[in-house]
């Protein structure tokens, strides 16, 4: 692969952005699935590539892949695994980080709430892949982990984590969370939507509140994917007017940014690097447990941001720094991320595994259901369906969709639901949702087992729940406590 030809793949995938975007206007059908043009543009060259149309069409070309040169969809192929890194290292540059007794809080009923729902996806999970998918069908146990690698991780993630499969020996896994992570983004818009009006029929949010949600939908249909704004509306217009000035004030901020977040990723890397070293030589040396031999560069890189906002602050360089810059970069990379990945999804191994597919995605969608419903009214002492929807949004596709259902659910944020739902992912996603765990979750089942990783999971999934019920629990008011209305 060269660069004109890795040039060539990348102007491919621009021009189909642009037409998914075209598409995705013209089509409110699409609109009211909220489906990224990101996914829209990875469906149209997936229909365009070898597993569909090169069945039935031969392209003018000596090697082809569909209607595409070969070396096209090899560069496709590479792109998710180098572009997840520039995701998550730009992920908390640009915005501050408060004290951990600042976040708990504001948010910890939502960081109990979501904990519960990503441990509780392994439990789920791999209890299905013990007793069901391995003895039944034949699979890794290593599927266990799909659900929240899927849901929760998201496209990203999956498509980030595609060479730990290949190299773990379950390479059919990346495409299974591929289509978990579509699955868990249509599932979650549609299965909100349909929450929030029975909560608003059986009187748990009030009328008044949901009254302009197709105006609110609309609004977060204009939220650009990947620029996860956790900002109450309130704070919004104040915090546009300071990146603004940001920009003005840099003279190249694009050069800047990017820079940052490059040496964010060589901080990650080194870590990573040293990590890996230490690990060779100590406990896996002599054909010893390798664990971190097998973990990817993006959780790592997610440090090596935070390590550079921290430096960011402590030398007073705020105002030279745009979270929205920050975003629209992470936003880029991820929208190309997700049409790379799903461009080269393999449709044979999703038909080949369509039950445990099946069974997956109805396992993980009915727990976190089980959470919003029951657990959720438990733990969340006020407003717990409009901060309680927000975590089921982000447990089943991208915290986008948990921050469009909460738009939906309060359009005025008057359960301040934004504010917690922000505090929360930064006590969330250095662990799970595309984190450390996340990303380690493959090899410590190679390496210790499912039954092993399942009872680890599962005390921390009872744990999280207990501390939930005995800590937030007594707040919780006793009248309608755990009920709809």
């Amino acid at each position: 692969m060269t660069v004109g030809e890795l040039f060539i793949a990348l102007v491919l995938i621009s021009l189909v952005l642009l037409a998914s975007n075209a598409i995705r206007n013209v089509s409110p059908w699409l609109r009211r699935l909220f489906l990224p043009s990101s996914v829209i543009g990875g469906a149209i060259l997936l229909l365009l590539g070898p597993e569909v149309a090169g069945r039935a069409v031969t392209a003018p070309f000596e090697e082809a892949a569909g209607l595409f040169p070969e070396y096209v969809f090899e560069s496709w192929a590479a792109l998710p695994g180098l572009l997840i890194n520039v995701v998550f290292a730009a992920l908390f540059i640009g915005r501050p980080i408060p004290g951990l007794r600042t976040i708990w809080m504001r948010a910890g009923p939502q960081v109990v709430v979501g904990q519960t729902m990503a441990w509780g996806q392994y439990v789920v999970g791999l209890t299905l892949a013990i007793l069901i998918l391995a003895p039944v069908f034949g699979m890794n146990p290593m599927a266990g982990a799909l659900i929240e690698i899927g849901f929760e991780g998201g496209h990203g993630t999956a498509a980030g984590m595609a060479d730990t499969f290949a190299e773990l020996g379950f390479e059919e896994g990346a495409d299974l969370a591929l289509g978990l992570a579509t699955v868990g983004i249509v599932s979650g818009v549609l299965i909100g939507t349909l929450m929030i009006n029975i909560a608003a029929r059986r009187g748990v949010i009030s009328l008044e509140k949901t009254r302009k949600t197709s105006e609110a939908l609309d609004e977060a249909q204009s939220m650009s994917q990947g620029e996860e704004n956790e900002l109450p509306p309130t704070e919004e217009y104040s915090e546009f007017k300071k990146d603004l000035a940001q920009e003005e004030e840099t003279a190249d901020p694009l050069s800047l940014h990017i820079g940052l977040v490059g040496i964010a990723i060589a901080i990650g890397w080194l870590i990573l690097s040293a990590l890996q070293w230490i690990e060779q030589q100590t406990w896996a040396r002599n054909d010893g447990l390798e664990i971190l031999a097998h973990v990817p560069l993006f959780p790592i890189a997610m440090i090596g941001g935070v390590i550079v906002q921290l430096c960011v602050t402590r030398f007073g360089l705020e105002p030279h720094v745009s979270s929205r810059t920050m975003a629209r970069i992470a936003g880029t990379a991820l929208d190309f991320t997700i049409v790379a990945a799903l461009a080269t999804l393999s449709l044979t191994a999703l038909g080949e595994h369509f039950i445990p597919f099946l069974l997956l995605a109805l396992a993980g969608i009915g727990w976190s259901l089980f959470v919003l419903i029951v657990i959720a009214p438990r733990v969340i002492p006020e407003n717990w369906f409009e901060r309680g929807i927000g975590d089921f949004g982000q447990s089943m596709g991208v915290t986008v969709t948990g921050l469009l259902l909460m738009r939906m659910a309060d359009p005025k944020n008057r359960s301040g639901a934004f504010e917690s739902f922000g505090y929360k992912q930064l006590m969330f996603e250095p662990v799970v949702g595309g984190g450390l765990f996340t990303a380690a979750s493959l090899p410590l089942i190679a390496q210790f087992g499912a039954p092993t990783v399942l009872g680890f999971t599962l005390i921390l999934t009872v744990a999280w729940l207990i501390f939930g019920l005995l800590y937030f629990g007594r707040m919780v008011p006793e009248r309608g406590r755990g009920r709809w209305g």
